[in-house]
Formats: C-alpha cells, structure tokens, sequence
C-alpha cells in the first residue's frame, strides 16, 4: 500500500495515511473492516489546496430531512445568483453535502472563509431552523448545523458513493437537483440499488472534480446582490 506520512497538529505525530488510488487498495482497505471511506479535502500533491469547497448540512435528531432539504435549497439559490455550480449528494446518514470545484486554486483558508460567508447568508434566511454554533452545548437541539469548517487540513468526510454504518446499508449518494426537493429520503438510496443507479444517471459527482470556483468573481457578484 502507498502511504503519505503527515504531520497531526491535534496529536503532534506522524500519520501514516493509506493512499487509495486503485481498485486493490480499495480492496485491501475494505479487507480490514472499512466500512465507509472519509477521505480529505485535498491530495497528497498539494495537501494545502483543496479540491472543493463543502457545505456539511448536520441536522440534530429533531429535524426532518424535509428541513435538511430545505437548507439545501436555500444553499443552491445562493450559488445560482452568483453562478456557481454546486453538486449536492446525501450523507448516507441523516444530512447533505453540497461541493463546489475548487480545482486547488485556492489555500484551505480562503475556501473557508468563502463557506462561512454562504452559511451566514443562509443562517441569515432560516433563523428559525439553522445555526453555526460548532458547540453542542451552546447548540439549540432543533437546529440544523451549516458545518463551514469542515474546510480544513485534515478534516474529512464520507465521499460519494461510500456505504455507511446505517441500518439498510444506506450510500451517500449524490443527486440532480432536481431531485432535492420534499419527500426525498436518504434511504432510498443503498448498496442494493446505486449501481443500477450510476449505470442509468452516470457519475452526477464527476464535476465536483472540475474547473473550479473564481472566488473573487462570486464575492462581487454576491456585494452586488445584497447592496
């Protein structure tokens, strides 16, 4: 197995991370009882640029998926007005995730700051139901977490098209978005059904890999809007 040996901040020692490029990694990883695979943000290439942008929508045990759902949305017509593409897909547990190319333009920072400013926006229209209050303890428990700081060195999360430790087998799977709208379960979506799935949409995350985001275009688009 191919490894990159990291420095941990949080742990003040090497990591030995699993580099997974091929099929037989994919299998030797699953050998050892992975389940789901949380990979970075960013490559060993460049580990300080990331790949994409993520908004992490993490509902409490409160909220409905419909709620998540609507998050969502509110995060797409927010993109849309600066004409930026997101692709959104399913946690495969409770939440969604929303990714917008980066293309290893920009520093962990800068990405970053750019979510925090979208999950203000839409904290800003769902007050009701949103929150960015990282502490549980200082976390209403009807609130839906925006999550911005997952744009960070080291931070993970379940990748497209991994299976997770849920009851049904259930796949973060990612979606048209003509899809998210109410009604939309993530479970309908498991290990049972998202090849047939694939083989019929295609890879609806193959983008989120693409030209990436102008940043400096999109704040000014947004200075604009909210002038």
């Amino acid at each position: 197995m191919k490894t990159a040996d990291i420095h941990s901040e949080s742990s003040n020692k090497i990591i030995h991370y699993l580099v997974c490029n091929d099929v037989k990694s994919l299998l030797f990883i699953a050998n050892l009882g992975c389940i789901e695979m949380n990979p970075w943000n960013s490559t060993i290439n460049k580990p300080d640029h990331p790949d994409y942008l993520v908004m992490d929508i993490d509902p409490s045990d409160n909220n409905t998926f419909d709620q998540v759902i609507e998050v969502a949305q509110v995060i797409k017509e927010i993109l849309d007005s600066t004409g930026v593409k997101g692709y959104c897909k399913t946690s495969g547990a409770s939440g969604m995730h929303i990714y917008i190319p980066c293309n290893k333009k920009y520093e962990y920072g800068k990405v970053r700051d750019f979510a925090k400013i979208i999950a203000t926006l839409v904290q800003e229209q769902l007050p009701e139901t949103t929150t960015m209050e990282r502490s549980l303890s200082r976390r209403r428990k009807e609130h839906i977490y925006i999550d911005y700081l997952q744009n960070s060195r080291g931070q993970t999360l379940a990748s497209a098209y991994s299976a997770r430790p849920k009851p049904g087998a259930t796949v973060s799977a990612p979606l048209d978005w003509k899809e998210v709208k109410k009604g939309l379960h993530p479970s309908s979506f498991t290990i049972k059904n998202i090849k047939k799935r694939v083989e019929k949409k295609g890879d609806l995350f193959e983008g989120a890999l693409g030209k990436g985001v102008d940043i400096t275009m999109a704040l000014k688009k947004l200075e604009t809007i909210n002038v």
